[in-house]
C-alpha cells in the first residue's frame, strides 16, 4: 500500500476514534440529565417506576452507545497508531537507504537501531492515547460547559475560573515532564550505541582488559537511566495529584454553592443535580491529558529525533527512481549498459568534498575506465580513491564535472539499474545473519541452485561449503564469523560471479590473507575479472603490475596515468610510492 494512502488513512481513523470519544462524552451527559429526571420523578415527584420507565429505557440505550463509543474509540485510536507507526518505519527504512552508508557514517549504528525500533514503537501511547486525549481535553469540556451555561450561570462561572487554573498547572508541570523525557530518550540511544559498541569490540576489550570497565559504564549508564524514568514517573505523578485535587476542590465548591441555592428555592433540583454529576465529568477530559501526558512527551521526543533523520538531504542518486517511464529506461538500458558492449566510462574534471565542502576529496579529476580493461587506483592515503568508488557505487554524486557512460551522463541513469551492472568486493564483504545460501542469492535472489553452484565453483569456494555441517544451508553466523577470512572473501567473490555484472570494483580483496587463501582469492579474481570492465584500488602496488592502466591519485586529483612500466621511468609520483611501498616490504 502506498505510504501517503496509509498515512492519510491513519488520520481519518484517529479523527474517528476523537469522535467516537466526543460521543461518549455526549452520552454522559445525557445520562446524567436522564438520571436526574429519574430521581426527581422518583423521589420528589411521586412517579411510579413504570411511569420512569421511559426514562430508564432512554438511560440503557444511552449506556450502550456510549460503551460502543469507547471500544471504537480504544479500536480506531490502537489501529491509527499501528498504521502510523508502519509508515513512519517504512518512510524511515527508505530514507536511510536512499541516504546510502556516506551521510550516515556520522551516525552510531545503535542509536539508528534505537530509533527505527524504539523510538518509532513510542509513538504507540503518543498516538493512541495522548492526541485522542488532547483534543478531547478541548472538546468535552466546551460541550460540557456549554450544557453547564444553559442549566445554571453561576456554576458555569466556576468552571470558567477553575479551567484554566488547571490547564496552567499541567503546562507548567509538563514542560519539566517534557524535558525529562527527552533527556531519558537521549540516554537510551546513547546506551544502545555504546552497549552494540561493547559487543562488536568485545575481543579488543578484552584483549587489552577492559571489558570489566565497559560492564562497569553500563552499570552507571543504566543505572541514571533507571533514576531518570523514575524522575519523569514521579513528575507524572505530581501532574495527576495537583490535577486530582484542583479537580476535587472545584467540585466541592460547586456541590457547595448549588446546595445553597437548592435550599434557598433559586434553582430547581433536576438541574442541580445535573450540573453536580456533569462537574466531575467536566475536569475528567484535562485529568486524562495530564496522565497521558508523559505518554505524549515520550512521543515528542522520539519523533523529534526521527525528524532529524528525515531531515537528512538525500545525495539525489536515488531520487531519479521513477521520474522516468518504464520504456524509457529499458530503452536507456538497451543502449548504454549492453553487457556484450559495455561503455566506456569517463570522469570529467569531478570534484567532491565532504562535511560541506570543508574536507576536499577530489579535485577535477579526470580519466576513463576502457570497455574489458583492467584500471588500477594508487595513491596514499586520503588520496581519494575511496571516493572514486562511491562515486560509482552512486552512494553519493559528483559535485561539480560529471561522469558519463558512454555518452550519458551517470546521474540520468536509474541509480537501482545502475547498480544492477555493478558488482563491489571489498577488504571485509559484508556477510548477514543466515545461510550461505541466503548471502550467495542476495545477489540475484532468482538464481537456480545449479547457478549459485556455478558461481561457488568458479570462486573456489564449493568445496569448503560442502565441508561445512549443513553444506549451503550451514548458518554462517552474523558477520560471517563462523568462516575464515579467505571463506569470507571467497563468497564475496562468488556473489560477484552470480551477479554476473560487467563492471566490477574491487578495494585490495586480497589484504590481510594468508598465502593459501591469497592464492586462491587471486585465481578467483582473475577468473572474475576476464573479459570484464575492472577498476582496482590497490594499496600493495603488486597488485598494479599487470594492470592496463594505472591511475595515480595525490590530493583528490589525478597526477599521472599509465602501464607500470611507463610510470617506473618516470620520476613521479608512483615512482616514490612504489619505493616507499618496496621498502615497507
Amino acid at each position: 500500500m502506498d505510504r501517503a494512502v496509509t498515512e492519510a488513512r491513519a488520520r481519518r481513523l484517529l479523527m474517528g476514534a476523537t469522535a467516537a470519544g466526543f460521543v461518549a462524552g455526549a452520552m454522559l451527559v445525557a445520562q446524567a440529565w436522564l438520571l436526574s429526571l429519574v430521581v426527581d420523578g422518583v423521589f420528589l415527584r411521586g412517579q411510579t417506576l413504570a411511569e420512569a420507565a421511559p426514562l430508564l429505557g432512554w438511560m440503557v440505550a444511552g449506556l450502550f452507545v456510549r460503551s460502543v463509543a469507547i471500544y471504537a474509540e480504544t479500536a480506531l485510536s490502537q489501529r491509527a497508531a499501528s498504521r502510523t507507526k508502519q509508515a513512519l518505519r517504512q518512510r524511515l527504512t527508505e530514507h536511510l537507504i536512499q541516504l546510502g552508508p556516506i551521510p550516515l557514517r556520522g551516525e552510531r549504528t545503535g542509536e539508528l537501531v534505537n530509533v527505527v525500533t524504539e523510538g518509532v514503537e513510542a509513538l504507540d501511547a503518543y498516538i493512541s492515547q495522548f492526541l485522542p486525549a488532547r483534543f478531547l481535553a478541548a472538546l468535552l469540556p466546551i460541550f460540557i460547559l456549554l450544557v453547564v451555561i444553559a442549566l445554571d450561570a453561576w456554576t458555569a462561572l466556576v468552571l470558567i475560573f477553575a479551567a484554566p487554573m488547571l490547564i496552567l498547572m499541567v503546562t507548567l508541570i509538563g514542560g519539566r515532564a517534557k524535558a525529562l523525557t527527552e533527556r531519558r530518550f537521549r540516554e537510551l540511544s546513547w546506551m544502545s550505541a555504546f552497549f552494540l559498541d561493547m559487543l562488536q569490540g568485545l575481543p579488543t576489550l578484552k584483549l587489552f582488559g577492559r571489558s570489566k570497565e565497559q560492564a562497569e559504564t553500563i552499570r552507571r549508564i543504566s543505572a541514571h537511566y533507571g533514576k531518570t524514568t523514575m524522575e519523569v514517573l514521579a513528575t507524572a505523578f505530581q501532574s495527576s495529584l495537583v490535577m486530582e485535587w484542583a479537580a476535587t476542590a472545584a467540585t466541592a465548591l460547586v456541590a457547595l454553592e448549588v446546595s445553597y441555592r437548592l435550599m434557598a428555592g433559586q434553582l430547581a433540583f433536576a438541574p442541580a443535580l445535573t450540573v453536580l454529576l456533569l462537574t466531575p465529568e467536566f475536569f475528567l477530559p484535562l485529568r486524562t491529558f495530564a496522565l497521558r501526558y508523559h505518554a505524549g512527551a515520550a512521543g515528542k521526543a522520539a519523533l523529534s529525533r526521527i525528524d532529524a533523520l528525515l531531515a537528512l538531504p538525500v545525495d539525489g542518486s536515488d531520487l531519479m527512481q521513477g521520474r522516468e517511464s518504464a520504456e524509457a529506461r529499458s530503452e536507456k538500458i538497451d543502449s548504454t549498459l549492453r553487457q556484450n558492449d559495455f561503455p566506456p566510462i569517463r570522469f570529467e574534471r569531478v570534484s567532491y568534498a565532504y562535511a560541506g565542502g570543508e574536507r576536499p576529496a577530489l579535485a577535477a579529476c579526470t580519466f576513463t575506465l576502457l570497455p574489458g580493461q583492467r584500471t588500477v587506483l594508487v595513491g596514499a592515503s586520503g588520496a581519494g580513491k575511496s571516493t572514486v568508488v562511491h562515486l560509482l557505487l552512486r552512494f553519493i554524486e559528483p559535485q561539480q564535472g560529471r561522469i558519463l557512460v558512454g555518452d550519458t551522463p551517470l546521474a540520468a541513469i536509474d541509480a537501482d539499474t545502475w547498480r544492477s551492472q555493478v558488482a563491489w568486493v571489498g577488504q571485509q564483504p559484508h556477510l548477514f545473519q543466515g545461510s550461505v545460501l541466503d548471502n550467495l542469492r542476495l545477489a540475484r535472489p532468482a538464481a537456480t541452485m545449479d547457478e549459485v553452484i556455478a558461481a561457488a565453483q568458479a570462486a573456489d569456494a564449493h568445496a569448503f561449503i560442502t565441508a561445512l555441517p549443513a553444506g549451503y544451508a550451514t548458518p554462517i553466523g552474523e558477520q560471517g564469523a563462523r568462516l575464515s577470512g579467505g571463506q569470507r572473501q571467497r563468497l564475496a567473490i562468488a556473489r560477484a560471479f552470480l551477479k554476473d555484472a560487467p563492471l566490477l570494483l574491487f578495494d585490495e580483496a586480497t589484504a590481510h590473507l594468508d598465502a593459501a587463501s591469497e592464492h586462491a582469492v587471486r585465481a578467483a579474481l582473475e577468473r572474475l575479472m576476464h573479459g570484464r570492465t575492472v577498476l582496482m584500488v590497490a594499496h600493495r602496488l603488486e597488485m598494479a603490475h599487470n594492470a592496463d592502466q594505472i591511475v595515480v591519485l595525490d590530493q583528490g586529483a589525478v597526477v599521472e596515468s599509465g602501464s607500470h612500466a611507463a610510470l617506473m621511468a618516470n620520476a613521479g609520483v608512483y615512482r616514490a610510492l612504489a619505493a616507499a611501498w618496496e621498502g615497507g616490504r
